[in-house]
């Protein structure tokens, strides 16, 4: 049975196409950002197999894209994972795996995208990266990304297309002139043979990294009451983006490993400096000085893009959550000339700033490991989202072998690996050693994961359900009903 959509929340409907849409959802991945700080990385787990890795890491995106494009046609909704997790598992499910774990996840993207943006600015322009200076910078990045997204989705649209431009502009040269360097060896079709990874450990966690890689592209579907054809256009630039994103992460990917290979030694690829930002590690050697600038300053403007989309993206999802009962009506006031969620994107602004200090004077370990912890966070609501689309549709497997495939098996299939990534990741990071802090003989990295998650219970069952318990009393059919938003 098809769920009819909400009555309008108050957004500008029909105020982005598939374009804009598109650009939005790269934007927020941070393409330039995203393979510069993880290839080298991955390359350090699984060496010249990264590609491999970008490869493998895609096929559980592309299937969860799948579940994201048949539950926004059914249920195209600003809430997206939100309401789609109620619908089909009920308000608890609905409101940690497709609320707080989203919301959670953004913030700390949030502030560590405006560090990166920060710091490189300022190395751009030659001024001292103090942990002052950046925090300070970062800060400001903030706000003028809250005022931007308080001003609409078009407007943010209009910056993103010259942003993205730039970066994918950047990557194309950069790989290019990688690719026809003197002494750049050839490109290899056993760099993408995931047989060869020595064992499921190492693949499991080189998966994991490229889950980040491509995380972000969701957020385009938070605009559909605002996009034109909501029910279909928000799901083709899914689709449109992710493609993207692969041809260009392994174009990237490819030129980099034959053009540095993958020893530990002058700037290769797992060499330590290298890795940790490979694309300004190689960029003067492969492009000169000069248009190594250019690469930096894709990466600073690959941060401010998709910081520009979280806080655009993410009052979307609260103003959905106020609307269905299930937050403060103070999420889904409207501002009455700009038609955007006026309390959340101010909001998150502010709470994504208020962390990055606050992790920030306690050590920049807390803020390294917090990064470390968005995969768990990715791979749990994504893996989430994939079952309950395979869930939601099981009366209708049988009617078509599209339906059995799109709606049924991908999505299962998708969601099943998200999980297993998910709980062999956790293994993983409970050990004391993995990431750089520790508390009680467990990882950091576990505790800010696992631990924001069981953190979203306690907060769901002790502060949110008194105080919302029409929305738990509802169960399932509680996203069906909206309460008057506040023009």
């Amino acid at each position: 049975m098809t769920v009819q959509s909400p009555p309008s929340k108050g957004l500008r409907d029909g105020s982005v196409g598939l374009l804009a849409t598109v650009a939005l959802g790269l934007a927020s991945v941070a393409p330039a950002y995203s393979i510069a700080v993880t290839l080298g990385l991955v390359t350090l787990v699984i060496g010249d197999l990264a590609p491999a890795a970008l490869l493998l890491g895609f096929v559980p995106i592309l299937l969860t894209a799948f579940a994201f494009r048949e539950l926004n046609r059914e249920m195209p909704d600003c809430g997206t994972t939100f309401v789609w997790n109620t619908r089909v598992f009920g308000p608890a499910v609905g409101w940690i795996a497709g609320g707080w774990t989203v919301l959670f996840a953004t913030v700390v993207a949030m502030t560590a995208l405006a560090e990166v943006g920060a710091s490189a600015l300022l190395g751009l322009v030659g001024v001292s990266d103090s942990t002052t200076a950046v925090t300070a910078v970062a800060v400001a990045l903030i706000a003028l990304s809250t005022s931007v997204a308080y001003r609409g989705v078009q407007l943010a649209a209009h910056i993103q297309y010259v942003m993205l431009g730039l970066q994918l502009l950047a990557l194309f040269a950069f790989g290019t002139a990688a690719l026809t360097h003197e002494g750049a060896a050839g490109v290899s079709l056993a760099w993408l043979n995931p047989f060869a990874v020595g064992g499921f450990g190492p693949f499991a966690e080189a998966v994991l990294l490229c889950l980040f890689i491509y995380w972000g592209w969701d957020a385009l579907i938070t605009f559909n009451e605002e996009s034109v054809d909501s029910a279909r256009t928000p799901g083709r630039a899914a689709l449109v983006s992710t493609l993207v994103l692969l041809v260009t992460y392994l174009f990237t990917a490819f030129a980099t490993v034959s053009f540095a290979g993958t020893g530990s030694a002058g700037h290769r690829l797992a060499d330590p400096d290298t890795a940790a930002d490979v694309l300004t590690g190689l960029a003067p050697a492969v492009l000169g000085d000069t248009f190594a600038k250019v690469v930096q300053l894709a990466i600073a403007v690959s941060a401010v893009g998709a910081l520009l989309t979280c806080s655009t993206s993410t009052p979307r999802t609260t103003l959905s959550m106020s609307a269905h009962g299930a937050l403060p009506a103070a999420f889904a006031r409207i501002h009455p000339r700009h038609r955007t969620p006026a309390f959340g994107t101010v909001f998150f602004g502010v709470v994504a700033a208020g962390f990055l200090v606050l992790l920030t004077l306690l050590s920049a370990d807390f803020l390294a490991d917090a990064v470390l912890s968005i995969g768990l966070l990715i791979a749990f609501y994504y893996g989430v989202t994939g079952l309950a689309c395979a869930w939601h549709f099981r009366r209708d497997l049988t009617r078509s072998a599209r339906d059995a495939l799109l709606k049924g098996v991908f999505p299962a299939l998708g969601g099943l690996m998200m999980l297993a990534a998910f709980a062999r990741s956790a293994y993983d990071m409970a050990d004391p050693a993995y990431g750089s802090t520790r508390l009680g003989g467990i990882g950091g990295v576990f505790l800010l994961g696992v631990g924001s998650i069981v953190l979203g219970a306690v907060v769901m069952v002790c502060v949110v359900r008194p105080r919302h318990a029409g929305f738990f009393r509802g169960g399932r059919t509680a996203v069906t009903r909206v309460s008057v938003t506040d023009h």
